[in-house]
């Protein structure tokens, strides 16, 4: 059925304004009026929600923009210079962000701004070099950059809101996918022995909350039931995990010591996902890369007879 199903179909399900992307039905939110305050405030939160993701020590205000350039441009040890071209980033979004903000208090008082306005054109150039430098930024977690949170300020600055409303949703749906190949991966890694078959309904109650989390908005008054149900589902996936008992063989403990880790590492790499709503593609393949040498070695236990 979902082949029959277009991109960008809208429907109530259950009194829920849903839209379709890519096989997930999202809960769907009406965008604001485009104007420039519907965009500064846009772009203000995504700009926000970056920082609140990425490594420590990124956020320089604006004003010191030329300061941090200085420091980068000088910098020759390769280390230290991406650190500092993260900085450098950092700043040109908070310079982006300072120009529209006074361009909409120009605005709110009568001055007619047209995109072809020379600090209009600033704030593009800005957000294009910090997009350049943003490919380096690490998440905070140490994990690969999050490509996507650095073009979103962007992409609001230079479309129509409802375009990029538009465009979360396939970002939104690429998320869901993710959470739901890590957990079908954990699921097909561990369920097949007997030790952990109770992770599997854990496991799979733990996406599906991760999925309605990514969907909503903090500012939707859902958010005070999806946000416990999102913690509470990853607690109880920890709690599913199998305790050694001393009746277990030696090779019995090993595995559940490391499945143990590996569900753990899932649990994290969810979150991530779902807090910054975009996939993580190089996390994702390492970790399934985890799940393979742990499959591997069961398999090699249960050739030899252990347990």
């Amino acid at each position: 059925m979902a082949d029959t199903i277009e991109n960008g179909t809208r429907r109530d399900i259950y009194g829920v304004s849903r839209i379709y992307y890519d096989g997930y039905w999202i809960k769907r939110y009406d965008p604001p009026r485009d104007s420039l305050t519907a965009k500064k405030q846009l772009i203000v939160a995504l700009t926000r929600r970056l920082f609140n993701h990425v490594e420590h020590g990124i956020n320089v205000p604006g004003n010191r923009l030329a300061e941090v350039r200085r420091a980068y441009e000088g910098e020759r040890h390769p280390e230290r210079k991406r650190v500092k071209g993260t900085m450098l980033a950092g700043a040109l979004f908070n310079r982006a962000t300072d120009i529209f903000t006074k361009l909409v208090e120009l605005q709110e008082l009568g001055v007619e701004i047209k995109p072809d306005n020379p600090l209009m054109l600033e704030c593009g150039r800005c957000l294009i070099e910090a997009l350049e430098f943003g490919k380096t930024v690490r998440h905070r977690s140490g994990a690969a950059c999050l490509d996507e949170l650095w073009g979103e300020p962007f992409k609001a600055f230079s479309i129509p809101i409802d375009a990029f409303y538009e465009s979360r949703y396939i970002k939104i749906a690429q998320t869901m996918r993710a959470v739901d190949r890590i957990a079908d991966k954990i699921v097909n890694t561990l369920t097949h022995d007997r030790l952990f078959n109770a992770v599997r309904r854990p496991m799979k109650d733990f996406a599906e909350a991760a999925k309605y989390k990514c969907e909503t908005l903090r500012t939707d008054p859902a958010i005070f039931d999806v946000w416990p149900s999102f913690v509470v589902s990853g607690e109880r996936l920890l709690n599913a995990i199998p305790k050694p008992l001393s009746t277990f063989s030696v090779s019995e403990k090993r595995a559940i010591e490391d499945a143990t880790r590996l569900i753990e590492e899932a649990k994290t790499l969810i979150t991530y996902i779902t807090r910054a709503r975009v996939p993580m593609p190089k996390s994702t393949a390492e970790f399934f890369e985890s799940c393979d040498r742990f499959r591997e070695s069961l398999d090699h236990r249960e050739s030899h007879g252990h347990g």
